[in-house]
């Protein structure tokens, strides 16, 4: 077990981003069929829920290898061919689960932090 250095936001920030970041990218593909890439700097860009690229491209195999998304490739007048992640039935279900978990989760500890 690790312990929290004061003023270390490396480790608590990184645990945050761990178990919420798949479902984040579930998310964005709910929108709409996206790129890695574009997914990376979405992220990336959205309050720093992506600290390297190099996360998402493993991140995305995983979802893929457990049938949360599938993928297809196209042509890009911009460069190489790029591999498109959409969302799958399975991928919808389990997103809405994660919703109704989180929603609770955040509440409970909104409570806690503002003196419940």
């Amino acid at each position: 077990m690790q312990c929290m250095v004061p003023g270390d936001d490396t480790m608590w920030l990184t645990q945050l981003r761990r178990g919420a970041l798949e479902h984040c990218v579930l998310a964005l593909l709910q929108r709409r069929e996206r790129y890695g890439f574009e997914l990376a700097r979405t992220l990336a860009d959205t309050g720093g829920l992506l600290a390297g690229e190099g996360t998402i491209y493993p991140l995305l195999a995983r979802l893929r290898r457990n049938g949360l998304v599938e993928t297809s490739w196209r042509e890009s007048v911009e460069g190489p061919p790029r591999r498109y992640y959409r969302l799958t039935e399975l991928g919808e279900l389990t997103l809405g689960g994660f919703v109704q978990h989180w929603k609770k989760f955040r509440d409970g500890v909104d409570a806690i932090l503002e003196g419940g």
